[in-house]
């Protein structure tokens, strides 16, 4: 195009659009082999500007070219918003989130043979020397025969098939001609530092706020070729898209303001516009829907209707759709779901799997980040997607929740006690749909709002089969049609898998009606019958779907034995939202994607729209899974996909969440088989799972599965194996996290004491073992042990590790902690004083470590009589949580917990009572009466109502602790007795004996010192 066209587009589409706020100008570019600080860029990388050079604008000397200014030092530089959004965009997190979006959207765009996006190859990657010049422009390399030496590079070197998409920021050259001389290229990149060369950006970035985002097709010499340009232009327009998940424009009149805020009111400024952002961005109506709307649907119109009729216009809030499997049930809804976008669009739609709670939580995640929900690290995604939902901000919606089929998975104990159906929504301007085979189900989701799903007509079975086949001279022989329907049983998941058979072979109806004839399916719709429990009833009509099964899949094994053994894999797996890149490595990324595209051509996976994720129905599923035992190949299936899950399932670092989450429901399926965790990969499986899960506050599921682990691990291996004391450590930090104290220090005993004997002083797994101990051992009221070991480990990594490296931070942390429950009140403020003032330098406000130890110093200012500190940094905490964590987080409460606290100790005992009240009203709905976190706010308030002279409330809230801690706790335990004698005080104030209040203070302060480790710090 060139600059000065791209300058008239842009002049004109300003004056069209004048609110535009940021222009992508996205293409491909040649680029420079090596960037400024020698990092490699190889062809398919991704550059995006932070400034642009004309380095053709300048003035001819006698000697020499000068070229102006480079533009990000004169008023079309980007603006700081841009500057701002660039600098976040390069930190280590938000680019490995960033790389691995693109690589999600250029797997979709691969998929499209049309667009030909396939990776050409690295042999096809080849950079010369830059003197070596080509020496005919109108020949390509291969027939000029060019052999100079090329420049090796390490990425291409180790790449498997394709090196991963690298993100390169920095200067773009822009001009008129095409950069094809590598000599020029190199001397023009030392002069400016430029990485790359391209020719529309200079003519864009004066008129608009501009970011320039091309795919390197070419090394900018006289070498180039066209080979590249679409892979790079495939690269390019995934990290457009991807580029704009992360961009959220500010508002116009923030845009205006920002010159004229002040340094002092900078902050709030920008806090408050980013809530407004957020706020917009969730009123208005989203449509979340994975799949594209299926052209080839026909007839169910007074299903339809009556679905309509219920959810909007008698207004039922929940409404069941149940029928067997196979009958359309989910492509009833989708099409109800695009009803709705098209005829009422104030309404938001979102679509919600239920095949496994994992599945679901996963959505859920998907669902926090499309609507912008405020959702911390560590907080439970599905709770905050049920909270905004059944808020007024999220405005008019409609659910759907697909496959509901399993009840346990639905309604019952699977999530610490908590089903599915428990983490839904209700509000008055919701409405939600339940697909569903189970009765069951359908009574629990929606009473008697139920809707049975009876079989097609024949007649609309006709218009599906009509519409489904691509041979129209077929659709004249109306009595073969109705001989194949009659044999498909009418069935909408059979038609449509023998109208897919029927177009990838182009085979004719009466052909295929032999073909169907002679499969020997018999076996597994035998199977398929004992497959189906007493609940979910089987139905003779499925078997139609088992013998198109049947027929696809042997033609497939033939033809095809690459997406044979796909499928094979995947019914070892999830059924839903199966991801790319879990699926096992083929020789190459063609012949991967053409064995998708054959199982998605036979209508046996279907690819959610704009994800490089697949669906399979559960009848497919199924008899997948049948065949797979049947030809006794069940056990080499399994193996084979364990070692792949195992092989790529990701470590519990908090920046793998995106790829755990996605594989977690599929780790879980297949750790949920008989014998798995037998095998060396099925236990290195399970650990790395049960670590996850525990980050995801999973604490129960976690706890379930590293048992299991230690269980095998300790049958089979020597107590001195690496593998055994890595699991042991886990587990018992998974006992700490779910309140198993005593088996946590058990069990910690125990990998130290080895630990201890075979390894060096410093070493790492030592040190956070014993680390691991000391908190178990203060959780246990163990403090002198506890403040032992914690400085021996302090000591030690003092001195080996730099005073703002995490471990060492984290460790004075706990060592500050142990202090304070020891009564070294001034060693513990001395320690937790430097810890907080290295993490308020090298962290975030809102980090939820710096947030810890704001919140322990605090308590430390207490207990050393520097009240107004402690209230004062604690409002500040509080604050920050209020804003960033829903209102039942635990983080939340227990600062909230902390904050009244100090407020009683400064004697402001209304606040503390008014913050007492809110925390245990939460409590009491989201914990057990036996919680220790509960008793301890429940004492709290008694006592905060004691000295607020509310004595009746107070001896209430004491005679239910009392009661519930005689049940619970040890005879002589000290938070018994303070509880007790605190009630004792209580009837006396009743009974007007006087007695002193100063001892329920006093009460109250020693109880809460005991519960340190209850609080979270």
């Amino acid at each position: 195009m060139g600059k000065v066209n791209a300058a008239t587009v842009a002049s004109n589409c300003g004056k069209s659009f004048p609110g535009i706020k940021l222009a992508l100008v996205v293409g491909i570019c040649g680029v420079v082999p090596f960037g400024p600080s020698n990092d490699e860029i190889v062809l398919g990388d991704v550059i995006i500007s932070n400034g642009v050079i004309q380095y053709d604008f300048g003035r001819q000397l006698p000697d020499h070219f000068v070229p102006k200014d480079t533009l990000s030092d004169v008023p079309g530089r980007p603006n700081l918003e841009i500057r701002g959004f660039l600098a976040k965009l390069k930190g280590l997190r938000h680019r490995r989130q960033l790389s691995a979006k693109i690589a999600d959207y250029l797997d979709v765009l691969r998929q499209d043979r049309d667009l030909h996006a396939e990776y050409p190859g690295s042999t096809e990657d080849r950079l010369f020397e830059a003197s070596y010049r080509h020496s005919d422009g109108q020949k390509s390399c291969e027939q000029l025969g060019c052999n100079g030496e090329l420049v090796s590079r390490s990425r291409l070197a180790i790449a498997e098939v394709s090196p991963t998409t690298a993100i390169h920021f920095g200067l773009m050259a822009s001009g008129d001609a095409v950069m094809k001389s590598g000599e020029d290229r190199d001397r023009i990149a030392a002069a400016e530092g430029v990485i790359a060369f391209e020719m529309e950006g200079a003519g864009v970035w004066d008129s608009f706020p501009c970011i320039i985002i091309k795919g390197a097709c070419d090394y900018a010499d006289s070498h180039k070729s066209k080979v590249w340009q679409r892979y790079a232009a495939a690269t390019a327009a995934a990290c457009a898209k991807a580029f704009l998940g992360f961009w959220i424009p500010s508002l116009t009149q923030a845009a205006n303001s920002e010159s004229s805020c002040s340094l002092g009111n900078r902050e709030s400024f920008d806090q408050s516009r980013t809530a407004y952002a957020v706020h917009e961005r969730q009123m208005q109506p989203v449509f979340l829907v994975p799949f594209s709307k299926n052209d080839c649907f026909v007839g169910r119109e007074d299903v339809l209707a009556k679905l309509r009729g219920l959810l909007f216009e008698q207004g039922r809030q929940k409404v069941a759709l149940v029928g067997l499997g196979g009958l359309g049930k989910t492509q009833i809804a989708l099409q109800l779901a695009f009803w709705v976008k098209e005829n009422k669009p104030d309404y938001s739609v979102f679509w919600m799997p239920a095949l496994s709670m994992a599945g679901f939580e996963q959505e859920c995640v998907k669902l926090v980040r499309a609507l912008g929900i405020r959702c911390s690290e560590g907080e439970d995604a599905k709770e905050a997607v049920q909270q905004h939902l059944s808020s007024k901000d999220a405005g008019s919606w409609f659910l759907i929740v697909d496959n509901a089929d399993d009840v346990e998975i639905f309604s019952k104990s699977t999530h610490q006690g908590r089903g599915i159906l428990d983490f839904l929504p209700s509000s008055d301007n919701g409405r939600t749909l339940f697909t569903t085979r189970s009765k069951q189900v359908a009574v629990a989701a929606a009473r008697t709002a139920i809707l049975k799903l009876p079989q097609i007509h024949p007649e609309e079975a006709t218009d599906l089969l009509k519409k489904s086949l691509i041979d129209v001279d077929e659709l004249d022989d109306s009595e073969s049609m109705a001989q194949l329907l009659d044999a498909l049983t009418y069935l909408p998941l059979a038609i449509a898998q023998a109208t897919a058979y029927m177009n990838v072979y182009e085979t004719p109806i009466v052909e295929y009606i032999q073909v169907f004839k002679d499969a020997d399916a018999e076996n597994i719709i035998e199977l398929l019958e004992e497959a189906y429990d007493d609940e979910v009833h089987y139905d003779s009509s499925q078997g139609a779907v088992a013998t198109t099964w049947i027929v696809s899949f042997d033609r497939i094994r033939r033809t095809a034995p690459a997406a044979a053994d796909l499928l094979s894999f995947m019914a070892c797996i999830e059924p839903r939202g199966i991801p790319r890149s879990i699926l096992p490595k083929l020789k190459t990324e063609q012949q991967m994607t053409q064995a998708i595209g054959t199982l998605t051509g036979h209508g046996f996976l279907s690819r959610r729209e704009g994800e490089a994720t697949f669906d399979m129905h559960s009848l497919v599923h199924l008899a997948t899974r049948i065949w797979n035992k049947n030809e006794g190949r069940e056990r080499e299936v399994r193996q084979t996909t364990l070692t792949r899950v195992a092989k790529v399932f990701p470590t519990d670092d908090w920046k793998n969440r995106d790829m755990w989450r996605q594989y977690l429901p599929h780790a879980l399926r297949l750790l949920g088989t008989a014998g798995c965790m037998e095998n060396k990969r099925g236990r290195k499986l399970g650990l790395l799972v049960g670590q996850c899960l525990l980050v995801d506050g999973w604490t129960t599921e976690a706890v379930s599965t590293l048992e299991h682990v230690v269980e095998i691990r300790e049958r089979i291996s020597a107590e001195d194996h690496p593998d055994r004391l890595a699991s042991e450590h886990e587990l018992a930090g998974a006992y700490l996290n779910d309140g198993q104290t005593k088996k946590a220090v058990e069990m910690m005993e125990h990998v130290v004491e080895i630990r201890e004997r075979i390894l060096a002083e410093d070493h790492p797994h030592r040190l956070a073992s014993e680390h691991e101990l000391a908190g178990a051992y203060l959780n246990d009221g163990q403090t002198k042990k506890a403040v032992e070991m914690m400085e021996h480990v302090v000591e030690i990594r003092e001195r080996m590790q730099a005073e703002d490296h995490p471990h060492r931070l984290t460790s004075e942390h706990e060592l500050a902690r142990a202090y304070l429950a020891d009564g070294q009140t001034k060693k513990a403020v001395e320690m937790l004083e430097h810890v907080v003032e290295t993490r308020e330098r090298i962290l975030e406000e809102d980090h939820p470590d710096r947030l810890k130890s704001e919140k322990v110093l605090a308590r430390a200012y207490l207990r050393n009589g520097q009240t107004k500190k402690a209230v004062e940094m604690l409002e500040h905490v509080v604050e920050t949580r209020e804003r960033i964590l829903e209102e039942d987080h635990p983080g939340r409460l227990k600062s909230e917990h902390e904050l009244a606290g100090a407020y009683f100790a400064d004697d402001q005992i209304k606040k503390a009572v008014e913050m007492l009240e809110h925390v245990v009203k939460i409590k009491e709905r989201i914990l057990e009466e036996h919680h220790p976190s509960r008793l301890l706010s429940e004492h709290e308030l008694a006592g905060a109502y004691l000295a607020d002279d509310q004595t009746k409330k107070a001896v209430e809230i004491l005679e239910h602790v009392v009661a519930v801690e005689a049940e619970t706790l040890a005879e002589d335990d000290p938070s018994r007795h303070l509880s007790q004698d605190l009630l004792q005080y209580g009837y006396e104030r009743l009974e007007g004996a006087g007695a002193v209040m100063e001892s329920g203070h006093r009460s109250l302060k020693r109880k809460r010192n005991q519960h340190d480790r209850t609080l979270g710090v």
